[in-house]
């Protein structure tokens, strides 16, 4: 399985970065990695995240949950489509 980011989860990658940065600087990179790491473990478990139940196809749509992070993903045949990124505290209205 190869593993595509979309434009907006990039986006989201890098606004969660700013926003760890501003309020606890050390743990910047720690965070950012565990959720490359966590991403990287869907080439070998695709369906590891938890459905997305009101999605019209929620065995595709998932999300997977990192510590306090989702990351929404689309598992299509050969590729796993990383769609957005937030804090479970963020108002997700806005992304």
């Amino acid at each position: 399985m190869k593993i595509v980011f979309t434009p907006e989860s990039v986006e989201d990658f890098v606004r969660l970065r700013g926003i760890i940065e501003s309020k606890n600087p050390e743990a910047t990179k720690r965070i950012a990695n565990s959720l490359l790491e966590g991403i990287k473990k869907l080439k070998q478990f695709p369906y590891i995240g938890v459905e997305v139940t009101i999605a019209p196809n929620p065995e595709i749509l998932r999300d997977l949950i990192l510590g306090n992070y989702i990351v929404r993903y689309l598992v299509l045949d050969k590729t796993i489509n990383i769609l957005r990124m937030w804090h479970q505290k963020e108002d997700r209205n806005g992304l």
